[in-house]
């Protein structure tokens, strides 16, 4: 398995209404901490430790809430917020 990124929870169903321009700055920013995450926690599936806390991104035009989750190599976006600035 490698690092990669994905929608989960209500973000998923938020991504469908939310502006393509939008979606593709939060895409970026994600793909970002993936690879923030990947050369922090080279051996994410032996990690043993806890969790880092999540976080909130300020994009334009909004924002996203993110968890990392080292031992299934997955930065999840949990939540987005366009406000459209």
């Amino acid at each position: 398995m490698s690092w990669s990124w994905e929608y989960a929870f209500g973000a998923e169903e938020a991504a469908r209404t939310a502006p393509p321009v939008f979606l593709t700055v939060v895409e970026r920013k994600a793909a970002e901490l993936v690879r923030a995450a990947e050369a922090r926690y080279l051996h994410g599936r032996a990690y043993g430790g806890d969790d880092p806390k999540g976080g909130d991104i300020a994009v334009p035009g909004g924002m996203f809430t993110y968890q990392i989750v080292v031992r299934d190599e997955r930065v999840y976006v949990v939540q987005i917020t366009y406000l459209g600035f």
